[in-house]
Formats: C-alpha cells, structure tokens, sequence
C-alpha cells in the first residue's frame, strides 16, 4: 500500500500528514512534557527537528496538490495548512479530504 501512495503526490502528502501529525502528538504529549515537567530535554531537538522537516514537507506538498487540484486557497488548502497546527489536525484531514481526492 506504501509504495503505491508514493506513486502520487496525494498520496505522497498523505504519508507526510500521518507522521507530520505523529511528530506534533510525540511534542505536545511526550517530549514537552519530558522537558518541562521532568527537566529532560533529551528528545525535544531530535523530534523538534524532524517535526519542522516534516511540517516544511507537508506546506510545500500541500501546495501542489492545491496547484494540481485547482482548490481554492482561502477554504481548501488553508484548510489543509492550519491542520497540521492542529493535534490530530492532519488525521482528520486526511480522512475528510485527501483520502477522497485518489
């Protein structure tokens, strides 16, 4: 199933979206509190970093989709962006929008 959605760019952005959204919940639940609860900040820059390579990711696929597509900018792909500020944003997206789109 894997190699079959990195075939599309919608597909492509949906693999993006799941681990954009599990890097956001592993900063908000794990590695958030680890640091400021338990002074352990061991993991935030790891995962800080791989979530701002992901969430960079996300943006730019976002938008082209959006260019292919034809969404309109102010409802769909703004819809699609502030989802990833969102925990579990990018869950739900994927589920109400992207997954529609192949």
């Amino acid at each position: 199933m894997i190699k079959e959605l990195l075939k599309t760019r919608v597909g492509q952005l949906r693999i993006v979206a799941f681990f954009e959204g599990v890097s956001l919940l592993m900063l908000f639940f794990i590695t958030m509190p680890l640091k400021y609860l338990f002074d352990n900040p061991t993991l935030t820059a790891p995962v800080g970093y791989a979530h701002g390579f992901l969430f960079i990711a996300y943006v730019i696929l976002t938008f082209l989709v959006s260019k292919k597509y034809k969404w309109n900018h102010f409802n769909t792909t703004w819809k699609v962006i502030l989802a990833s500020f969102i925990p579990f944003g990018t869950f739900y997206i994927d589920k109400t929008i992207l997954s529609k789109l192949e």
